[in-house]
Order: structure tokens, then sequence, then C-alpha cells
């Protein structure tokens, strides 16, 4: 469900992109925010800012939700507009606007730990990315750091190896990092941004991967895709199953060993997780968002 208009005195090009309802849109960019870099992607309002390289072009958009016409309004710039169909799929992923809340959410309600957050907050997606080798990084470098810690790392990251780009938003100015950089990169440039020598290697190990194509993160082969990443010295089962959640579309993918699940579920062990989570299959990836966010807020 999309459509486009143009917007001429701007010379920009707005994307209407249709949604099945409930859509809990701030929640989900609120998600998507808290994770990422100020350069990359901002929040004004309800309003979602982020830049984008595709191909060779780079460029930014600016989405916000009509929730009466049940679609996200995606403003994009002119550089952006050979790759139109190509940035329809990706916005789709990252917004998750296939999926249909009202199924997944009927199930997961079975559930009587779930049944109260998601009748607080109906409509929760799994906040997909727009490009899965910048959020295969994110996740890495957050492993065993707080939120915080993170988002400071990854900051350093887009500074040295994001691409300049025009926004008219204020420090709007960056791509995301590009796996190629990476992968051409010096280990002890990476090490001194702050992270280990072996996280060092595991990022550009993942970068290498993807750049010469042995590794190819996309939505279809989940099981395949992750025994890849575990493969990869230092991805062990959380960020291999965060990553099928958040870049491969899988929606029964599951970080079992999360402190924050387990203390929402009142077990102790990964297994635990996975022993208790059972029933909410196929759909336990937004069984973990509505912990999540439960937890975010306070819960």
């Amino acid at each position: 469900m999309s459509c486009f208009s143009s917007q001429q005195e701007k010379k920009t090009t707005v994307l209407h992109l249709g949604y099945h309802p409930p859509l809990a849109w701030n929640a989900l960019v609120a998600f998507l925010c808290s994770r990422g870099s100020r350069y990359v992607e901002q929040l004004i309002g309800n309003r979602y800012l982020r830049t984008i390289k595709l191909g060779n072009d780079a460029g930014w958009i600016a989405a916000q939700q009509d929730p009466i016409r049940n679609r996200i309004n995606v403003e994009v710039s002119p550089s952006l507009l050979p790759h139109l169909a190509q940035l329809q799929t990706r916005l789709h992923i990252l917004f998750d606007l296939d999926a249909n809340p009202v199924l997944i959410e009927n199930h997961l309600k079975r559930d009587k730990t779930l049944k109260p957050l998601i009748i607080h907050t109906p409509g929760l997606r799994v906040p997909g990315t727009l490009n899965a080798f910048e959020l295969s990084l994110r996740a890495i470098v957050g492993q065993q750091v707080s939120v915080k810690a993170a988002t400071t790392l990854f900051n350093r990251f887009v500074t040295a190896f994001g691409e300049s780009v025009d926004t008219p938003f204020p420090e709007l100015n960056r791509t995301g990092p590009v796996a190629s950089a990476i992968a051409d990169a010096k280990p002890q440039t990476l090490i001194n941004l702050g992270v280990t020598q072996r996280r060092a290697l595991t990022i550009q190990l993942l970068a290498k991967q993807i750049t010469d194509g042995r590794l190819k993160l996309e939505a279809g082969n989940s099981p395949q895709l992750i025994e890849q990443l575990m493969a990869l010295p230092g991805i062990g089962p959380w960020t291999a199953q965060y990553i099928a959640m958040r870049a491969l579309g899988d929606s029964n993918a599951i970080p079992a060993s999360d402190l924050g699940l387990m203390h929402a579920l009142q077990v102790e062990k990964s297994a635990g997780v996975l022993s208790r989570t059972e029933k909410w299959q196929p759909w336990r990836a937004y069984g973990v968002i509505h912990l999540w966010h439960h937890l975010s807020i306070g819960g």
C-alpha cells in the first residue's frame, strides 16, 4: 500500500506508505533514535528524520504518521529520487509496515505477562533497519555495555566512517558507517575509537564478508544467516538473534540471553526464556519488543 506525490516548490517527493492499524508510531521511532546516532537519525516531535545512502547517492527522509489515513508520509530528498522503489522497500522493513498487529497481538495476548502490555501499547512493531551492516555494527558495539555507552561508541564510528550529507536539519549531516570503508581500515583505527582488539576484529570480519558478498544480510533465510553470523568470532546468540529480529525480518527470533527479558519473565537463564516463550511462536520477536518497551518506560 503506497503511492507518492511531488512537492515542486521544495523539489522533494512524498511517499504515502500504508499500514495495518494500530501502529504505535511514537514508541517505534523513539526506539530507533535511542539506539542510533544523532548525526544519522533524529526525532523532532513525532517526525522521524534519517539520512540514507542508496547506490552512490546520499540523502535524507522525514517521516510522519497520518493516523487518520493509516499511512506514513515520508518526504524524500531530491538526491534519492532515482531510488524510490528500493527506498519504499527499505522503509517497509524499517517501520515493519507489513505486519498485521491484530493477528499477532491476539495470539500474544494469551500470555498473562504480555496481555496488559499489549492492551497498554497496541500496535508495537519490531523496529527494522535501512542498512543491515549499520545495525549489526551497532549491535556489536552494544555488547555488554549500556545503551548510552554503545551510542557514544557508535557516534565515533559514524564520525570516522560515515559520509557527509547535506540536509535541512541541524546536526543531521552524516550517513551511517559504510561496510567497505571499515573493511579496508587498519585494525588500530577501530581500536582507537574505543573498542577492544577482539571487538575490532569482529567488526572488521563482518564488514569484509558483507563487502565481498560472502554474507548477505537479507530477509528470507534467517536460520542459515544466524549460523553464518555466529561463525564469526565475537558474535554469540544474543547478537545473532538481535540482528535476525531487526535486519532479517525474523518474527520468531529471540535474544534469549537478554538480562531484561530474564528479569521481565522472572527466569534466571536463557533456557528459561526459551521455555517461557515457546507459546509465543511464531511471533516471539513482537513479545520481546513489548517487554523491552515496558522496561524502557519504567515498568
